[in-house]
């Protein structure tokens, strides 16, 4: 029985200028996703660049996290255009292509998302579950519209291009990446340096100012909450690894060690 293609909500509300909360995943297990799932994040991030994620991982992550109302977006490690391929045949809708350097690479990160005659996505829609095997009669028509691509900008050099990145028309959102970032500045370890924090307070406006929508990854709360009253439109505030470390390194403290000591578990900058 043929339906039609579904929505992709996570990139409506971001057209809509709708904030969005969400939750890094770096454990790469799909039960962990999907007791996530349940939690009241507006999207969660499955990892493939920094956490172990392969083909088959985000894809029974994608099948886990499916019967929520959270949205699932994909970090593929590179935005190489037969990987692309892949993670959208296995149904992924909304992406985050890492270490964007130019307005050039965003156009062609366009055209690895979309059908011909918009881009050069290859056609396999019987054999993936993107079209759910042709159930989505109208998918081959209706795809290009529905992929939400999102572009992280992660170094000096890519925010000196970030006004021209941000006006690629086909760019939904684009993601500042501020441990990277930190680092090409010689900051290292520091994301919430003053002088990275300035930096990705002018990215923030310029991507405003190009009618795009500006993300970030954030786990300090005060410094969150800063960047969401900018403008920030889709924000992770939290990473899976680093919640369980904190937890369970605390929760060990408090029965082992001097009544102080749980005020000595890690504290995470990001990942």
């Amino acid at each position: 029985m043929s339906s039609p293609t579904p929505d992709n909500r996570f990139k409506q509300a971001l057209q809509r200028g709708e904030t969005q909360i969400g939750l890094w995943l770096g454990l790469a297990d799909p039960y962990a996703a999907e007791l996530c799932a349940g939690s009241g994040f507006d999207w969660l991030l499955i990892d493939g660049e920094h956490a172990p994620n392969d083909l088959r991982t985000m894809l029974a992550t994608l099948q886990a996290v499916a019967p929520y109302s959270v949205q699932p977006v994909i970090r593929i490690p590179f935005g190489d255009t037969a990987l692309i391929k892949q993670v959208l045949e296995i149904g992924a809708t909304n992406l985050l292509v890492p270490m964007v350097e130019s307005a050039e690479q965003a156009r062609e990160l366009v055209a690895a998302v979309r059908y011909p005659p918009q881009g050069r996505r290859g056609v396999g829609s019987g054999l993936a579950r993107s079209s759910r095997w042709t159930r989505y009669s109208n998918y081959l028509q209706d795809a290009n519209d529905r992929v939400c691509l999102l572009v992280q900008v992660e170094t000096a050099a890519a925010m000196a291009q970030i006004d021209a990145i941000a006006a690629v028309e086909g760019i939904d959102g684009v993601f500042i990446g501020p441990a990277d970032l930190a680092a090409s500045m010689g900051y290292l370890g520091q994301p919430a340096h003053p002088q990275v924090k300035a930096t990705i307070n002018e990215g923030i406006a310029s991507i405003l100012r190009a009618g795009n929508a500006p993300g970030i990854l954030c786990v300090d709360e005060a410094l969150a909450r800063h960047y969401l009253s900018l403008g920030t439109r889709f924000i992770a505030v939290g990473v899976d690894t680093s919640l369980l470390v904190q937890a369970t390194t605390a929760l060990a403290a408090r029965f082992k060690s001097a009544p102080n000591a749980a005020t000595d578990t890690p504290r995470s900058s990001g990942y």
